[in-house]
Parts: C-alpha cells; structure tokens; sequence
C-alpha cells in the first residue's frame, strides 16, 4: 500500500487535500549528486544498470520531496532496441548512427519483443521500487511514434526536424509503417513496464508542436489513441508539447488519465478546450525557477488557484533546465505542500 498516493487519486479524478506535484526531468542534470554519478558512468550506463536506475530515480526522492517519482530512462532506449547505435554528445544531445533515408530503410525496420530487448528497463523498475519501499508512485514512460520517428529521421535534436517531415510527406506509405511499428513497440513496452511495477506511465511526444493541426491528425492522433487504449492496467498521461490546438480532440477521443500541458497555455484555456472533463499537468515555465524563492511560491499558489486543486497535478511546462538551484526546485515542491 502506498503511503502517498496523491498522485494516483488526481488520475483519477478524486478529489484531494491538495493537488500532487512532480517535476519532468527531476532525476538527473540539476543535482550535484546526479552530477557526480554522471562523471562516473556514461549515459546508457546510467540507463542500462539497475542500481544506479534506482538510485538517480529516488535521489530528488530524498533531496526535494516531490509526491511522484519517474524512472530514470530515456525515450531513445526504444530507437536503440531496434537497432540503431546512439551517442549522447555534450552540448549536442543524442547523436544517431545511419539514420533512415530512403523507403527502402524504413520498411526494412523490423519490430522487436519490447520486453526481452529492454528487459534492463524492468529490471530498474523492480530494484526503483524495492528502494521507493512504498513512499510514492513510480511513473514509467515513453516517447511517442511520431517523436522517435523524428530522431530516426532526422539523426539528432533539430529545430523544425524539416528532414523527418519531409521524408514523410514524399513517403506517406513508409512513415505510416515506422509509426505504426513504432506504437505496436511502445505498447508492448509500456505493459511490459506496467508488469514490472509502474503505477502510471506518460507518452512524451515532444515535437507534436512542430506539425499543424491536420498533420498532427494524421501523424500523431491516431497513435497515440492507441497507446491510450491498450496499455493495461496503469494510467495514461499523454503530453503532446506544442499542440495546444489538439487538446480538446486528446480529451473527449483518447483513454488518456490526464494531458501534461507546456507554459503557452493559460489554465482556463486549457479548461475550457478540455471541457473540464480531464486531468491537467503542468504548466509552470522551468525558467521561473530561476525567480526568488518568494517569487516561486507566490506563482505556484496562483497556478494552483487558476487550474484549482482537483483535477490537477502541479509540474512542469517542461523538464526541469541544468541551471535550477535545487533549493530554487525544493521550493516550487514545497509550496504546493503548503497550499491550503
């Protein structure tokens, strides 16, 4: 049983003494604990080792008190069981070998028993939550097809990922098979982690923002209803960045729990789009904990107040940025622990 379960009862949609929080990336790059770890071991270590999974998981557990803890992982690990090598290159991100240029690549992308092939991911959810013992709910996660598709595309981090939307425009037969392997993949990834003990998992389809209102219909829509209909027996949190256009079609046509929101969207937008019929997460900008600590509280509190307690889980617009004081994310955790 466990002792906090705040974040569970938002998902679904009870009513609570105050809203939960968690932080997007709140394991890792802003604590100088993870920083030693991280001159120690490269990243896919860091990944691919079920210890240290479990201790970066629960260090801002113990050090910033947040009601939720999310695995540590990352949304390439799927990418990489499929075949493709992927360096992490500092000040460039996720480098990706031979990335898919021609049909004739694409369709040759065969799928992959999720979990067999990331098994360590599992291993690291089962040594995660013998650490948590029970203090709070485990989140597991995933990107989503039309993300992961970009970086296969693409090759690394871009700003409009023009390569990856160009090849699916000219090659609507092949993008349609990679993302339809893709969800078939991260379906069965998502249940295999919800087996191994997740308590909820979030679909992070991080450029949705990149495509208009049709082609999100055509790129991003149809797969993530999927994922939102066949993961068993866990909560769905779906967070399509950007697409603030698509957030009433995420909340009346998918079996989504609740929608993670960015900064660029006011609460009552976010409600009235959404009809109040769903649960919001997010939306506070990661720069403002670069404000004063007094700053933070008084703006969480105001959040809290538009969004309203129920119905609402307090977090980021985003993953938390490498230059936040931990103090400064201690304090953004502490007053949503103080509201009321």
């Amino acid at each position: 049983m466990l002792k906090n379960d705040l974040y569970l009862k938002a998902l679904a949609g009870e009513s609570v003494s105050r809203p939960p929080v968690w932080m997007m990336r709140q394991a890792g790059r802003y604590l100088p604990s993870y920083l030693k770890l991280q001159e120690k071991y490269d990243f896919f270590t860091r990944c691919e080792t079920p210890g240290l999974v479990a201790e970066i998981t629960c260090l801002p557990v113990d050090e910033i008190g947040p009601d939720a803890a999310i695995l540590f992982s990352d949304i390439l690990v799927v990418p990489r069981a499929l075949g493709w090598e992927i360096e992490m290159k500092p000040g460039i991100g996720p480098v990706i070998d031979n990335p898919i240029a021609s049909v004739a690549q694409a369709m040759a992308v065969n799928p992959v028993d999720a979990g067999e092939a990331l098994g360590y991911v599992m291993e690291g959810i089962r040594a995660t939550n013998e650490r948590l013992s029970e203090r709070i709910p485990l989140i597991g996660f995933a990107g989503a097809p039309w993300t992961l598709l970009c970086y296969m595309i693409e090759g690394r981090g871009s700003k409009d990922f023009s390569t990856a939307k160009a090849f699916c425009y000219a090659h609507p037969e092949a993008a349609e098979y990679l993302l339809s392997l893709l969800t078939d993949v991260i379906i069965d990834y998502l249940n295999a982690q919800v087996k191994a003990g997740v308590h909820a998992v979030q679909v992070f389809d991080s450029w949705a923002g990149l495509l208009g209102p049709d082609d999100f219909n055509t790129f991003c829509m149809p797969y993530l209803k999927r994922i939102s209909e066949e993961v068993d027996g866990a909560p769905v949190v779906l967070f399509a960045k950007g697409a603030w256009y698509a957030l009433e079609r995420l909340s009346w046509r998918t079996n989504a729990a609740a929608l993670s929101i960015d900064w660029t969207i006011s609460p009552e937008y976010a409600r009235k789009a959404t009809r109040a019929g769903i649960t919001l997460q997010g939306n506070y900008d990661p720069s403002r904990l670069l404000a004063p600590i007094p700053v933070i509280r008084e703006q969480v509190k105001r959040m809290i107040d538009r969004f309203g307690k129920d119905h609402y889980i307090v977090n980021l617009g985003h993953g938390i940025l490498p230059n936040i004081p931990v103090d400064h994310a201690r304090a953004f955790v502490d007053a949503v622990k103080d509201y009321g």
